[in-house]
């Protein structure tokens, strides 16, 4: 039986990712990565939490292994498999299990999507323990300083059955990201794409309008990430009110009323 190895240089990031610090959350995570605590993200979809990511493991200088979690998403998936390769048995790391063994972030996102029976492999290292058991090899890895976990998930999304258990809660130290203030987000928007700083105000004008639909129609307002879509396409030429339609409007909604509503929207700001 072999073991796949891997190069950890491939999880490297390079170049900085552009992040605008909200809060504290910089230091709250280094000060957790130090300490060996495992990080929570928490927050809407879009508003930077992915990003903030990378940029830790850049500033940190660790490679960044990232699962998108789905509602097939096995233990094995995370952990490991026996394959059959050219006639022999290879076995090979799941993303946690070479996480472990590289000292790299392992970034389990929307963990709340994955199957329960699956987000309880990562318990033992989300604690003191900070072990990764490997039953089908029959060995236990133990994580390095370098190792860190980070999870995150979209609690308006919660419900009975997509709900972070209190069990897997309570092992982390949580942040809590939001949509920016206007002033920053207008500087991530110009910084990330060149838009005119009275185009960005326009924008986030109207996705704060969105923002507060809610609830009464729809289930999420125009995120960051959505609003910097738009603002690229505007920065290539296309005009403010087809960019707010195909790249937040359509996104948002495929409700015929609710999209009637946005559209005019965008028409009176844009």
């Amino acid at each position: 039986m072999t073991v796949r190895a891997i190069k950890p240089e491939e999880y490297f990031i390079e170049d900085e990712p552009y992040y605008e610090p909200v809060a504290d959350e910089l230091m709250v995570f280094e000060a957790a990565y130090k300490n060996c605590l495992p990080v929570l993200l928490k927050g809407p979809t879009g508003c930077g939490k992915t990003r903030f990511m990378e940029h830790m493991a850049w500033r940190l200088k660790l490679p960044l292994i990232t699962v998108s979690c789905h509602d097939d998403l096995t233990a094995s998936d995370l952990v490991g498999r026996y394959l059959i390769t050219g006639g022999e048995t290879v076995w090979v790391d799941g993303p946690l299990a070479r996480a472990v063994r590289n000292g790299a972030i392992c970034y389990l996102d929307e963990i709340v999507e994955a199957r329960k029976d699956t987000t309880v492999v990562i318990h033992p290292l989300a604690d003191d323990r900070r072990v990764l058991p490997m039953e089908k090899l029959g060995e236990v890895l133990e994580a390095g300083p370098g190792f860190c976990m980070a999870i995150s998930y979209n609690p308006g999304y919660q419900s009975v059955l997509k709900d972070l258990k209190q069990s897997t809660r309570q092992r982390f130290v949580a942040l809590e990201f939001d949509y920016p203030s206007a002033q920053l987000e207008s500087k991530i928007l110009v910084n990330e794409t060149g838009v005119a700083p009275e185009t960005a105000a326009q924008l986030i004008k109207f996705a704060r309008m969105t923002r507060n639909l809610k609830g009464s129609g729809l289930e999420e307002g125009a995120s960051t990430r959505l609003l910097v879509h738009a603002a690229k396409l505007i920065a290539s030429g296309v005009t403010p009110v087809v960019a707010c339609r195909s790249c937040i409007a359509e996104a948002l909604t495929d409700d015929a009323e609710m999209l009637s509503a946005v559209h005019e929207l965008s028409a009176s700001v844009f």
